[in-house]
């Protein structure tokens, strides 16, 4: 397909599942914690429901859809499984380290995530360094994705103009939520998680600017128009 020129300002990455390879191990422990409250789920109505959404959204889903009310001690439970889970497993998104050193233009994270979660993903993944202090949670904004207000809030902060930004993201509920701030956005599908056809016709079908399976080669798509 053809690639737009495109010469943002900002460069807004997501961070699960686009910075770093966390998706497929934050379903596996998100599936085990709904199992302990009682409600089994598969991977691909998991991924469907909850990919991309802040713990917030979550949790209102699973109780608004599903009539299940996950204590403070089970999130907590949850919680410190998935951050086990992360230390011994989490690794970075292949020729992320590449392409952020490849940049010519200042980028950020904002993230569905809470920010200990970031950070601890961003620190087991050796990109902390690369991204401090210019960390964004849906946690310092009222509505988390698929509402526009992570990344207005982050656009805010980087003191750029929306329309001069570029998300990278990897769900459509981030797709959506760039799309509404007036941004650019990539979506990537090279994560442990977006192999499947029916996540890349999900994304597809949100008409990002450009979908792309390799993050090294990100820096030449903004460089100039391509083919891919």
């Amino acid at each position: 397909m053809d690639v737009k020129a495109i010469d943002p300002g900002l460069v807004i990455f997501d961070c699960d599942g686009v910075l770093v390879d966390s998706e497929p191990l934050a379903i596996r422990v998100l599936m085990e914690t709904l199992a302990d409250a009682g409600l089994t789920m598969d991977a691909e109505e998991a991924y469907e429901r909850f990919l991309g959404r802040s713990l917030a959204s979550i949790t209102a889903i699973l109780s608004e859809e599903f009539q299940v009310d996950l204590t403070h001690a089970a999130l907590e439970k949850g919680r410190a499984r998935l951050y086990e889970v992360f230390q011994a497993e989490l690794k970075p998104i292949p020729g992320i380290i590449d392409a952020l050193d490849r940049l010519s233009v200042p980028f950020c994270v904002a993230s569905s995530s809470q920010p200990e979660r970031i950070r601890l993903s961003l620190s087991v993944t050796g990109l902390l360094d690369r991204f401090e202090p210019d960390i964004f949670s849906a946690t310092m904004v009222r509505k988390g994705k698929p509402a526009p207000d992570l990344f207005l809030h982050a656009a805010e902060r980087m003191k750029v103009p929306p329309a001069e930004c570029l998300v990278i993201e990897d769900s459509p509920a981030g797709v959506q939520a760039a799309k509404a701030a007036g941004m650019h956005v990539f979506a990537f599908t090279g994560g442990g998680h977006a192999g499947g056809q029916s996540h890349r016709e999900t994304l597809r079908l949100l008409a990002p600017d450009h979908m792309f399976d390799e993050m090294a080669r990100l820096p030449d798509m903004l460089s100039s128009s391509s083919t891919a």
